[in-house]
């Protein structure tokens, strides 16, 4: 854990008091483990991203604004993927308390922003869960078709909820493990794609740009932010190497460590992706929006290329690594979830009894509350497994959109802060690259995408316009709301508390010689 030795200034009417004594008097004793590697934030961040999104609904997005504006969507929110990282990097290294961006922006910018945050990011991933597990029954029926779905759900939630009942280790372990397999299978599914677009797999022979060139596949504004929506839901679990940072075993070398490379892996993983699926299938053919128009989601675009390559016994296999994807999207929903709840309980902003933590560290009253809200995926069986699913799929991602928004403004703030303090940059144990005009570009892109958004609602369809706004309205419901109530005002610059929390980092700790390693290592290092 860090150490919180320095004093602080008090009003001449209080005495000159350590930070950890401050921290003792206002807020319950933190007992979380720092039990997390840098390996382990890495794949974290991998995992919560690398699911549904990527294999199920990339198929829809092709289908919907043709490979051309499907690519853009994906290129645009990759940018801001990158944007955000960087910011988290930076902050998330120099502090690395629990809570992360929502506890961020009740210090950097005020604390109706951190309440918002809060109760916003915790509801973004309380809904992911019952989308995931939504997805693995209807997976699941692949095999099983006759058992029904809320069978599925059961087997889904009970060894989840164990594994973060345990300790963050074996989170992060078993994390680790399932983001690996993904991350192999992404790669042999470029490797096959490939082959298969030069006609040496399968039986179509040579395809090269010609699903590029049919009719309607050129890319429009519409067809590029109509499914934007998808693009962010898809990349959407970045942002968790921000929140993994208050278990990890040393976040001034880990978080940055795991920021470096997290980016491009995923950015990588998702672009080539995308444009495999792209180039091999024709974005008219119907099985790529079957996820969604039919309730179908077990016919992913991934599958339809294995078995365009001819590996028809590699199609059941393939679904059993989607299945994999969405078990470990949805560990990644418990620990945000349960992490953000915990934080904002120890900061006053959520029942007290959701900050406890039992004797291994683990918020078990916020992993319970959880586990009851994934419940929701029983609703599947009532409304339909694609209703339910397509309707969940726009709530976290309205939120993602808010939330990232929201982390490079509480960036901007945290510099200028910074900045007003007479505070070296030096004292930064990882510093993010184009500052100010990453976090500028990520505002602007998110109020370009979330305005474009609105212009593609569909406006005769009541349902559609709930969807697509109950996010915002509980968003700036809870800001100001909280503001009013609480009566909160901006922090000024001069008076944002840039001590408590802070790393051991010092000037010149990290930079040591490092050691050599075979050129293999480093292919492994990248990759795993």
């Amino acid at each position: 854990m860090a150490h919180y030795d320095e004093k602080v200034e008090l009003p001449s009417d209080q005495s000159s008091v350590s930070i950890e004594d401050q921290r003792e008097t206002q807020e319950p004793k933190q007992e979380l483990k720092r039990q997390l590697a840098s390996r382990h934030l890495t794949m974290i961040a991998v995992g919560g991203s690398i699911g549904t999104g990527l294999f199920l609904s990339t198929g829809a997005s092709i289908s919907e604004a043709g490979p051309g504006g499907c690519f853009i969507s994906y290129v645009l929110v990759g940018l801001m993927v990158y944007s955000i990282v960087m910011s988290l990097g930076e902050m998330s290294a120099y502090m690395p308390i629990p809570g992360a961006f929502n506890s961020f922006g009740s210090r950097f910018v005020d604390p109706a922003l951190g309440f918002t945050l809060g109760w916003n990011y915790w509801a973004q991933w309380a809904l992911s869960i019952p989308t995931e597990l939504t997805a693995a029954e209807i997976i699941i029926q692949f095999w099983a078709p006759n058992v029904p779905t809320w069978v599925w759900g059961i087997v889904i939630i009970v060894p989840m909820f164990l594994i973060n009942l345990i300790n963050v280790r074996v989170y992060g372990e078993v994390e680790y493990w399932l983001s690996i397999i993904k991350v192999l299978v992404v790669i042999i599914f470029i490797i096959v794609g490939i082959l298969v677009n030069v006609g040496a797999a399968g039986s179509q022979g040579y395809i090269g740009v010609s699903n590029w060139q049919l009719d309607g596949s050129a890319p429009t504004f519409t067809g590029i932010f109509s499914v934007i929506i998808y693009a962010f839901y898809s990349f959407g679990g970045t942002e968790l190497v921000g929140i993994t940072a208050g278990e990890s075993k040393n976040p001034a070398k880990d978080v940055p460590s795991a920021i470096r490379v997290t980016f491009w892996r995923i950015f990588i993983f998702f672009i080539l992706a995308v444009l495999v699926i792209s180039l091999d299938i024709p974005y008219t053919d119907p099985d790529l929006y079957s996820a969604l128009e039919n309730s179908d989601i077990s016919v992913s675009p991934f599958t339809l290329v294995f078995q365009n390559a001819g590996l028809s016994s590699a199609a059941s296999v393939m679904n059993g690594v989607i299945l994999t994807a969405v078990l470990s999207a949805t560990n990644s929903c418990f620990y945000a979830s349960s992490r953000t709840l915990m934080a904002m309980a120890n900061e006053g902003k959520a029942p007290r009894i959701f900050g406890r933590v039992n004797r291994n560290g683990i918020p078990i009253y916020s992993v319970l509350l959880t586990t009851l809200i994934a419940a929701l995926c029983f609703l599947g069986t009532i409304w339909g497994n694609g209703v339910v699913f397509s309707w969940l799929v726009a709530l976290p991602a309205i939120s993602a959109i808010l939330t990232w928004l929201s982390i490079s403004v509480i960036h901007l703030r945290f510099r200028a802060a910074f900045k007003a303090q007479g505070r070296s940059l030096d004292d930064l144990p990882y510093r993010s690259f184009l500052f100010p005009y990453l976090p500028i570009l990520s505002i602007l892109l998110a109020l370009l995408v979330f305005a474009s958004y609105c212009y593609t609602i569909n406006y005769s369809s009541a349902s559609a316009i709930v969807n697509s706004y109950i996010s915002v309205v509980v968003f700036f419901g809870l800001l100001f709301g909280y503001k009013l109530f609480r009566r909160t005002h901006i922090v000024p610059l001069t008076e944002i508390d840039l001590d408590t929390g802070r790393s051991d980092y010092r000037p010149g700790q990290l930079d040591p010689t490092p050691a050599k390693k075979k050129w293999f290592r480093w292919f492994l290092d990248w990759f795993i």
